[in-house]
């Protein structure tokens, strides 16, 4: 590998389980200095070519990315699965590799089958950016997370979060996880039996829902329902009453609590619909906040 490819791979970001504290501190304080831009539109990635490639439907992520990367000044293609020729029997790979050809200086991606984000990062020459790979991690969420949590707390050490919901299927609840505890946070986790992620017991602890309600952070999970049309969780109805985020919940929280979720939401499921601009939630600001956080990402690849 030259040193120059060597160098691109060390821009991407695929996860935060192994990235420093320092690196991801890093990218908070660079996301800080976006966000008091006053300029909507700074270029400091004019001439730079980069790639949305979406393998797995989103909207939120996508247009977060393809707002940070403009804010920046770069040129943006947006790859979508469908109509493709991904259609026609194409690999991801090829895909990948075919958008490089072309010039792409750094993609985005997200895709379903966890471990191929690594096959990829070492096929290819680009540096690349996770935007969710299965149920792996999600690191720009868990940075924008963070980021919430910062500007609102003044620093994440010492903080106790609760996350609650669906932690086995969360790509979300993973990189919270690695990412808060570098930094100092105590991680808790609350989970129906069938959404319980045995292998992360190790690191953070299963607590009672009320339990859950008693720390600084309570992070609502959206409930995955396309996942679970078989009826795993019984009825929505059964799911709020027993782990959801209820008006009631929500009443008897300490008033320094914020609310948080990542979105989208299921109303009155996962969160009671009054609750989700409830004075302590966070969760529009948590959107608002993933711009820079976006962009401080896409810099440090392109830098």
């Amino acid at each position: 590998m030259s040193i120059l490819s060597s160098t691109l791979k060390e821009h991407s970001l695929l996860g935060l389980k192994e990235l420093s504290a320092s690196e991801i501190t890093s990218i908070l304080d660079r996301a800080d200095y976006w966000d008091r831009q006053e300029q909507k539109l700074v270029p400091a990635l004019a001439n730079k070519f980069v790639a949305n490639m979406f393998f797995e439907s989103s909207t939120r992520t996508r247009f977060s990315f393809e707002m940070a990367e403009k804010r920046l000044g770069a040129q943006v293609l947006n790859f979508a699965a469908a109509n493709s020729s991904l259609e026609k029997g194409e690999s991801i790979l090829d895909t990948v590799r075919t958008l490089e050809a072309m010039g792409m200086d750094a993609g985005v991606i997200r895709l379903k089958p966890v471990g191929m984000l690594q096959e990829l990062a070492e096929r290819v020459s680009m540096p690349l950016i996770n935007a969710g790979d299965g149920n792996n991690e999600h690191p720009t969420q868990a940075l924008l997370d963070l980021y919430t949590m910062k500007k609102h707390f003044g620093e994440i050490k010492g903080l106790k979060v609760s996350i609650i919901g669906d932690i086995k299927h969360s790509r979300v609840a993973r990189s919270n996880l690695w990412a808060l505890q570098k930094l100092g946070a105590e991680v808790k986790f609350t989970a129906p039996d069938v959404f319980k992620a045995p292998e992360l017991e190790a690191y953070a602890p299963y607590v009672s829902i009320d339990e859950a309600m008693c720390s600084d952070v309570v992070m609502m999970l959206r409930v995955q329902l396309e996942r679970h049309h078989e009826g795993i969780i019984g009825s929505t109805e059964q799911y709020r009453l027993q782990y959801g985020l209820t008006e009631e919940r929500a009443a008897k929280l300490a008033p320094h609590v914020v609310i948080m979720h990542p979105a989208p939401i299921n109303r009155n499921v996962e969160i009671d619909d009054a609750v989700v601009e409830h004075a302590q939630s966070r969760i529009f600001k948590q959107m608002s906040n993933g711009v820079p956080i976006r962009m401080a990402v896409t810099e440090r690849a392109l830098r």
